[in-house]
């Protein structure tokens, strides 16, 4: 019986052994596999020849300038790369996040004079058309989501929450507006005004940014900048676009506008490299507090389509 035991305890840790090592070999071939995906055309360096386009994806809500304007920064310095192609799929985001990246496109352009061109896939509106307005084409599919020219503040309130509770938010501060938009109260008339102020003056540098950026007069972009959005086809006639086409239309033309004869090389950013223990055990820093996080509920300023 002892006998039968050990042997049946043996299989087990033979079997558990080679388990393990088979899911081992797996993550290890999916870690190779990431690490050396750097992208389409990536590392090609200068075997690439003179025939290479770079494309930096915009996607999501823009919280961040990073690591769009790194990604932008370091193609405008290639000389390799003839043109960069701003693949967008956003709704916007903070205000001051999309103007850094507006302010990229349109140094690469002024001070490298490279083009660069966006092609929109479902969605570039608000803080991403910002961005786009700086761009020198800007390509749609007819049923892209285009414009929201328009700025947003929004926060919850939970005053009445914290009477319910019997709890009472106590302040100390150094001016009257010092804790404008405290979500344990309402806004005072005086506050109201400020805040639309704020409001009021990021609007009109996205209404200049696309003015000048498209070409169009500041009261024509004005008379359509009240949040809606359009689509690529709507947007066409409206200026807001240069050409209905999808990704491959802009690869195309933009090859052709810098005299790459043929089909380009497109060279895409490398993709970070994560370790095998980050396959293994995820990333769990948007599971853990941080003092930024515990920040988050001042009130921000957006370029966002909602």
């Amino acid at each position: 019986m002892a006998e039968q035991r050990s042997r049946t305890l043996l299989w087990i840790l033979i079997g558990g052994g080679a388990f393990f090592l088979f899911v081992l070999a797996v993550f290890t071939l999916v870690y190779i596999t990431l690490q050396a995906g750097g992208g389409e055309g990536a590392g090609l360096g200068a075997f690439g020849g003179g025939d290479r386009i770079g494309v930096v994806d915009l996607d999501g809500v823009i919280l961040s300038p990073q690591p769009v304007v790194d990604q932008l920064k370091k193609f405008g310095d290639d000389s390799s790369i003839k043109a960069i192609i701003l693949h967008v799929n956003s709704p916007g985001g903070g205000v001051a996040a999309s103007e850094e990246i507006y302010r990229e496109v349109k140094r690469i352009r002024s001070e490298k004079k490279k083009k660069i061109v966006v092609s929109i896939e479902t969605v570039g509106a608000s803080g991403a058309y910002y961005v786009a307005s700086a761009s020198d084409k800007i390509y749609a599919d007819e049923g892209s989501i285009v414009g929201s020219i328009g700025v947003i503040a929004q926060w919850v309130n939970y005053g009445d929450l914290m009477k319910w509770a019997k709890l009472k938010d106590i302040v100390l501060k150094t001016g009257e507006f010092k804790d404008t938009g405290n979500p344990a109260r309402e806004l005072t008339p005086a506050e109201q005004a400020y805040m639309q102020s704020l409001i009021d003056n990021m609007f009109g540098q996205f209404i200049q940014a696309v003015s000048d950026g498209r070409g169009l007069k500041y009261d024509d972009v004005k008379s359509i900048a009240n949040g809606k959005v359009w689509t690529g086809k709507e947007a066409l006639p409206m200026k807001l676009i240069d050409g209905i086409g999808d990704f491959q239309t802009a690869v195309s033309e933009t090859a052709k506008s810098v005299g790459i004869k043929g089909e380009p090389t497109l060279v895409r950013p490398e993709k970070e490299h994560r370790t095998l223990l980050d396959l293994l055990l995820g990333d769990m820093s948007q599971y853990l507090p941080s003092r930024e996080k515990m920040l988050e509920q001042q009130v921000g300023f957006y370029y966002l389509w909602k």
